[in-house]
Formats: C-alpha cells, structure tokens, sequence
C-alpha cells in the first residue's frame, strides 16, 4: 500500500495510473484520471471528493518541513532561524507539486479498498 501511494498507483489494483500526468508537469498539475487503466475503477466518487486531501496535504508538508530541518541538524546548519526558514520553504517550494499528488493519492487509498 505504501508503495502503491508513493508511486501514485491505482487503490485498487496498484498498477494503473492514478495522475493524467507527472506531478511537475505544470499544464495538469495533479488532475486525477476519471478511470483507472487496468481495472477501470472509477476516481471521482463525487464532486469535490479530493477537497479533504487539503488536511492530507497540511501533514505531508509538515513532515517534508521536519524532514529538512532534521537534514540540517545533521549538517550542523541549524543554529540560524533565517538560515532554517530558507532551507524549508525552498524544500516545500521544490516538492509543493508532489505533496499535493501524494496527498490525493492517500485520500483516494483511505476511501477506496484494494482489491486484485
């Protein structure tokens, strides 16, 4: 399961596709696809079923955050506040299009069960 979320993979059968494109690509940023490739399950349980991954993508910020200030502590780059604010936000800037990815992808994992 954790796999299947990281590589943004059908909840269902964990191969099909689950973004139209890659996260970065800027023109489809994060659209899910309507239906999976392999199983045909269908995304879009209802209007705005995706909104909720907003709380999902909060937490997944916070640990990209943590994350980059742990790299820091273990580079000995943390004894400035400015130095650490920089390292962050550019951190979440670089990733901002996978946390958002990522975030729907566990959203749609938690509503929708595997099955193969």
């Amino acid at each position: 399961m954790i796999s299947s979320t990281l590589f943004l993979k059908c909840p269902q059968c964990r191969q099909g596709a689950f973004l139209e494109a890659h996260p970065h690509n800027f023109s489809s940023m994060n659209k899910v696809k309507k239906h999976c490739p392999k199983c045909n399950l269908k995304y879009r349980i209802e209007p705005s079923f995706y909104t909720g991954s907003m709380y999902v993508s909060y937490g997944v910020g916070i640990a990209f955050a943590t994350a980059a200030y742990m790299v820091l502590l273990f580079l000995g780059a943390a004894s400035n506040p400015v130095v650490i604010f920089v390292a962050i936000v550019t951190v979440l800037l670089l990733f901002f299009p996978y946390i958002g990815a990522v975030s729907k992808a566990i959203w749609a994992h938690i509503f929708l069960k595997y099955d193969p």
